[in-house]
């Protein structure tokens, strides 16, 4: 695993020769040894596709080229930071809530529409996200970004998540998800009122909801 996690705003990273990283700009603390930072025009691994896919998205969150030998501090706002190791699988998260990833995995977006349909836009409208999301894809390690904390809830076969859209922050493994919607449910469980939506996640995988309703 690339990361080391210094406390909960801040993780190391080890830049080892011939193995690229990508991380948000302005994400760097502090760095040793013989390490490079390049702003990235590519949009990361996935090329021009995921260059205009990114703009397509509106998601204008800029990537900076990690390489060489040493190692780097990274941190941003004094978000707490969680890391998510992939092994093969997809993780869907938002551009400004990645501070860091393994440049081995696959960047690409996502179409809301294509989970749900037109609750599956509208699920983007009442997270924030848009109408689409970020995708990386294969083996490595992601540093995501969240308010107040961030907790890992498991996702298995038969026993769906529900998740307060504003508290979620990504997901990833053979996961669908909807939204639906519950009368009155915030004003029992939840800090809202009125009609309320839920986010529904069902499959394998895991769900990561933080301690929040804020958006970074």
């Amino acid at each position: 695993m690339p990361f080391t996690e210094i406390n909960s705003k801040m993780v190391e990273a080890r830049v080892l020769p011939g193995r690229k990283m990508y991380s948000q700009r302005g994400a760097m603390l502090a760095y040793r040894g013989d390490v490079s930072f390049t702003p990235n025009i590519q949009g990361g691994q996935g090329g021009l596709a995921s260059m205009i896919g990114r703009r397509v998205a509106g998601e204008a969150t800029p990537l900076m080229t990690v390489e060489g030998d040493g190692t780097v501090l990274f941190g941003h706002g004094g978000h707490h930071i969680q890391v998510v190791e992939l092994a093969g699988d997809t993780l869907h998260v938002e551009a400004d809530r990645l501070l860091a990833f393994d440049g081995t995995l696959q960047q690409g977006t996502m179409f809301m529409g294509s989970q749900g349909g037109v609750m599956g836009m509208v699920r983007g409208q009442v997270t924030g996200q848009g109408l689409f999301t970020t995708t990386l894809t294969g083996h490595g390690a992601v540093a995501v970004m969240a308010h107040g904390g961030v907790i890992e809830l498991p996702i298995t076969p038969g026993r769906p998540v529900h998740v307060d859209p504003q508290a979620y922050v990504a997901h990833h493994g053979e996961v669908t998800n909807k939204l639906s919607t519950a009368l009155g449910w915030r004003d029992m469980v939840g800090r809202g009122s009125g009609e309320a939506f839920q986010l529904e996640l069902s499959g394998s995988g895991a769900v990561y909801v933080q301690a929040s309703e804020e958006k970074l």
